[in-house]
């Protein structure tokens, strides 16, 4: 298939067509909320290290943000033992959400406090429900509870009050009660990621892989961008560019007699339904007037796939580039 794929982008190049291969990034959750443990336990040292837990929890929350795409994610600051509100839900402000990880302590008495963890989640609770689903509840924390409810059985009570959230563990354990803690909440739900805290620390890769697996996924490789086949806003009509840009791929596409699917795309203004309906609309477009150009129907898909955050919605120049349809080779 990549031959393929190469071949019909050298033959639309050849045609003058603007054409490229790219992957899109498509969020897998609309919300998140970092959870960041502030017991005492988390204010010890790691082995080895003058750094505390907690410093080292702070450090890995930030590079998170930091490696985050701008998808408009809406996104929260929590913490447990004790339980707060740092940063409250709304979409995301990075500044803002890295202030408010610098403001977590990083050090602090370590004997003589309980830690009720579970207790945090349970007061956390009804922040997470209002969150805009899917949600991902990252939760940084060495696993140490020693009062209060119990955190997994808490975490089963909150997954059975609220389908489409999903509990990621940053694990800072340094006790096997501990990470048995942590395993058991991140057993709770296949959709559950789990990692080792300093393993993100060491290694920009490992954060970059678990940003990834939590946070948005790609797109197929074999993607063919015409540049030019965008839409106005608020629009699924074809100009006269784009038909012009068309027809002279439906040539390509009847001599290659294959099936594509035709992936269609909004900026982010609107809701997210109205977007999904009004992309499905401009894949509909693109395939009836390849079919008027001789192109088989039974060749083509047309999938709404949404909101895109590709190119730039901050700007009109990446809002008309995200109005777009990619033709995904099957």
């Amino acid at each position: 298939m990549k031959m393929f794929r190469t071949s019909l982008l050298t033959a639309a190049l050849v045609m003058g067509l603007t054409a490229a291969a790219q992957a899109d990034v498509v969020r897998k959750v609309d919300s998140f909320d970092l959870t960041a443990d502030q017991s005492g336990s988390m204010m010890m040292k790691i082995e080895g290290t003058k750094m505390t837990k907690a410093a080292a929890a702070k450090q890995v929350l930030g590079s998170v943000i930091d490696a985050l795409p701008n998808l408009g994610y809406q996104g929260s600051l929590h913490t447990v033992a004790p339980a707060g509100v740092v940063v409250p839900n709304g979409v995301l402000d990075k500044a803002a959400m890295k202030t408010g990880i610098a403001s977590l302590k990083a050090d602090g008495a370590v004997f003589g406090n309980v830690t009720p963890m579970g207790d945090g989640f349970e007061a956390n609770a009804p922040d997470y429900v209002a969150m805009p689903r899917p949600t991902a509840v990252i939760v940084a924390s060495d696993g140490a509870n020693n009062a209060g409810v119990d955190p997994v059985a808490e975490v089963a009570a909150i997954y059975q009050a609220q389908p489409n959230i999903c509990f990621h563990i940053i694990s800072f354990a340094d006790t096997p009660e501990g990470q048995a803690i942590l395993d058991n909440i991140a057993g709770l739900k296949n959709c559950s990621v789990s990692v080792k805290g300093t393993d993100l620390l060491a290694d920009q890769k490992a954060l970059n892989q678990f940003v990834a697996d939590v946070f948005y996924t790609e797109g197929a490789e074999e993607a063919l961008v015409l540049h030019g086949v965008n839409f106005a806003f608020d629009s699924y009509a074809l100009d006269d560019k784009a038909q012009g840009l068309l027809d002279e791929a439906a040539v390509v596409l009847k001599e290659k007699n294959v099936k594509v699917t035709l992936e269609g795309w909004t900026d982010s203004i609107g809701t997210d339904a109205y977007n999904k309906k009004l992309s499905q609309n401009r894949a509909n477009a693109v395939k009836a007037y390849l079919v008027q150009q001789g192109v088989p129907a039974a060749n083509l898909t047309a999938v709404g796939m949404g909101k895109s955050f590709k190119f730039d919605n901050a700007t009109e120049e990446g809002r008309y580039l995200n109005r777009r349809v990619e033709f995904i080779f099957n």
